[in-house]
């Protein structure tokens, strides 16, 4: 046997058992018919059949990469949470994509990015689900699934549909703020690595005297905002339909380790109940002269996964997994997210989907979870019940039990949030487009708005947008009606 043949391995099976050839089945004679006994072929077959799972329903097209997150302020009066103490280091998990596209999608379509990190703490996993945005198009999880359903395609032509998009934002007025950042520059991102992410929800932080806050996220881009203009993402979407997963992959692997700035907005607790519009309302923003922002740290995107479908496809992001000093908020998105987000993962790649590799803890594990399909991992308890009397784990309450969340009274509801002086749909993002966006901007916001409505919107529905747009700023609303009007 020659050096060359050594140094290659052979091939086996998913027994490790050797197999016989790579490029024939085993048949009674060269021309017979295939043996039923060719165990190899029928792994390979039925592996096949199997190997992809379902896409995600949203998010379905994305891409990610490990890193580093490093505390470089002290905001323990804030939270005990480990992670952010000072001085601290842990590593991390963090993935990009657009929300309505399935997996074959382009990365250039306008559409929100979402922004999912998992932190891999002391206190096991803590992860936090956001947006490129800091709002979102409704307020309530009732309506969810409705709202994607819109974003995705036709149910008759299997084609997405613009004029099922401004249908149901037009009847759904607390949209027009997110819709102002979608039709915006935001709405494309030149890379991933050139946005913003934001926790979008709000969040509680407990403190270690049992104080608690109220805290929003803003992850910065120290690469700088860029985006591209609509004409050069259509361009993009036929030549390069990965450009953003290749950017990220080709960023990494030169060298060029993209880093984001952790900031928090902190409200202290007491100042929930009397603020001028609800702080727990998802379609909402805190102004930064209210609670400006705070440096945490820095986290570092430094290293590619060996295997795109191991550690990306199966990664599972869920915002139930808090650690001790972070908690959630009356927000009632977040509160049906704490379900909704799980609850997929556990269909989409099962029950154990906590064992595999992107989603185990990096701290020590002692569950009384046990079997299911696809578990590898033997729950190590002395004991697979609790209350025991052989060893098992028990509740550290002292150590880590929290404060209760927030105070409630009275019967259940199924009610909007209470309207305060300065709830309503239109206001942030009509300042947004007076006061935050320059005429380049407002500009592009016109031809962005126009350009979608002209494609496909039906005239019912044509009428509303624009008057959408009008109750946003009146002057945009007139812009866009003068483009779409044919002048």
């Amino acid at each position: 046997m020659t050096d060359s043949a050594q140094q290659v391995p052979y091939t086996t099976n998913n027994a490790g058992i050797p197999v016989e050839s790579d490029e024939h089945s085993l048949t009674v004679s060269p021309d017979g018919p295939i043996l039923l006994q060719d165990h190899y072929l029928i792994e390979k077959m039925a592996q096949f059949n199997r190997e992809r799972v379902p896409e995600r329903v949203v998010h379905a097209k994305g891409g990610g990469a490990y890193g580093v997150f490093e505390v470089t302020n002290d905001v323990s009066q804030f939270t005990k949470a480990d992670l952010f103490q000072p001085g601290k280091r842990c590593e991390m998990l963090a993935r990009f994509s657009t929300v309505a596209g399935e997996q074959g999608s382009p990365d250039t379509w306008r559409d929100p990015r979402g922004f999912a990190l998992k932190f891999y703490t002391e206190h096991g996993n803590y992860d936090l689900v956001g947006n490129n945005t800091p709002v979102f198009f409704v307020r309530d999880p009732q309506k969810f699934q409705d709202f994607i359903r819109s974003q995705k395609r036709h149910p008759q032509t299997g084609l997405r549909s613009n004029d099922m998009q401004w249908d149901f934002w037009t009847l759904s007025p607390e949209s027009a703020h997110m819709v102002t950042w979608l039709m915006g520059d935001r709405g494309i991102p030149k890379t991933w690595r050139h946005m913003n992410g934001y926790s979008s929800h709000t969040y509680m932080w407990v403190n270690a005297g049992g104080e608690k806050f109220w805290v929003k996220y803003h992850i910065k881009t120290d690469q700088g905002i860029d985006f591209l203009t609509q004409a050069e993402a259509d361009e993009l979407a036929g030549s390069d339909a990965d450009k953003h997963r290749r950017d990220l992959f080709e960023a990494i692997e030169s060298g060029n380790a993209p880093s984001w700035t952790m900031n928090v907005q902190v409200m202290p607790f007491e100042d929930a109940p009397d603020y001028r519009f609800n702080p727990f309302d998802l379609t909402k923003v805190w102004p930064h002269g209210d609670y400006p922002l705070i440096e945490v740290g820095r986290m570092t995107l430094n290293k590619n996964p060996e295997d795109f479908f191991v550690h990306i496809e199966q990664a599972a992001f869920e915002p139930s997994n808090l650690v001790p000093g972070i908690g959630p908020s009356p927000d009632k998105m977040l509160l049906g997210r704490l379900f909704s987000y799980p609850d997929t993962h556990r269909y989409r790649i099962g029950p154990n989907y906590a064992q595999l590799p992107p989603n185990r803890p990096h701290s020590p594990l002692a569950s009384y979870a046990k079997d299911g399909p696809m578990r590898y991992e033997p729950a190590r308890t002395g004991a697979v019940y609790a209350p025991n009397s052989y060893g098992g784990p028990a509740a550290d309450t002292a150590r880590f039990g929290e404060p209760a969340g927030w105070e409630t009274a009275g019967e259940m509801v199924r009610e909007a949030y209470k309207l305060r002086r300065d709830d309503d749909d239109w206001g942030q993002p009509g300042t947004m487009v007076r006061q935050v966006l320059d005429d380049a901007a407002r500009a592009r916001l016109v031809s962005n708005v126009s350009g979608h409505l002209l494609k496909g919107v039906s005239r019912p529905v044509l009428d509303r947008a624009l008057q959408y747009w009008r109750n946003i700023d009146k002057n945009i609303g007139d812009r866009i009606a003068t483009e779409v009007n044919g002048g």
